[in-house]
């Protein structure tokens, strides 16, 4: 069973979500929060597997309570929703360790489809509409957690080239076709190159890359 936890600031948002999602076979609802500050607390207290986590709420906002949750509880997963495609706000929480992001009008089998995702320890952000946000925001703003040069620097060749394609929004079957490279070999590379620069999923390969100028918005 996986148990969520649903932040947001509106009752009636979250009534929904809990109705979604405790419909599900696998999934249970096990409480609610209504700001950053209480969204830390009540995982403090519940330890879910998943945060459904809105990043826009008075008081503490969920970029703050992504990145105190993901310090102090790295087990557990958080899931960003914005009212936008195209926020900054996406890449700040991804930054600060969410594990994806779905915007607010997804349809109720996309945001289950995303909880089962991020449960798995994968990132719930679309390719193309992750890198559309890398390209837009990361180099616009002033990096929290700014990956250092030296990390890129003890990658391999061949890790910088996957690193690159990750970047430019590419499946790892793409990579596969695109390097004549086996499929095995290339979930060895991105694991690697992860442990070695500190990401822990696919956004935060990404922004990586970016902040590190490996690859700048445009590239294809």
């Amino acid at each position: 069973m996986i148990e969520v936890l649903v932040v947001d600031d509106h009752a009636l948002v979250r009534a929904g979500f809990r109705m979604i999602l405790d419909a599900q076979d696998d999934m249970a609802v096990v409480g609610e929060a209504e700001d950053g500050e209480q969204a830390l607390r009540r995982t403090r207290e519940l330890l879910p597997d998943v945060v459904l986590m809105d990043l826009h709420m008075p008081r503490a906002d969920g970029v703050t309570a992504t990145g105190a949750i993901t310090a102090e509880l790295p087990e557990v997963r958080v899931l960003a929703l914005s009212t936008f495609d195209l926020d900054e706000y996406v890449v700040d929480a991804l930054r600060a360790g969410a594990s994806g992001f779905l915007p607010k009008d997804i349809s109720p089998e996309e945001l289950v489809e995303g909880v089962r995702v991020v449960h798995r320890g994968e990132s719930a952000v679309a390719p193309r509409l992750l890198t559309r946000l890398i390209g837009t925001f990361v180099q616009a703003s002033r990096p929290r957690h700014a990956i250092a040069p030296t990390a890129l620097s003890e990658l391999t060749d061949r890790e910088r080239e996957v690193l690159a394609l990750i970047a430019r929004g590419r499946s790892n079957a793409e990579i596969s076709t695109t390097l004549h490279l086996a499929a095995s070999t290339v979930k060895n590379h991105v694991t690697s190159l992860f442990a070695k620069i500190g990401a822990r999923d696919r956004a935060q390969a990404v922004i990586a890359a970016y902040e590190a100028g490996l690859v700048t918005p445009g590239d294809r």
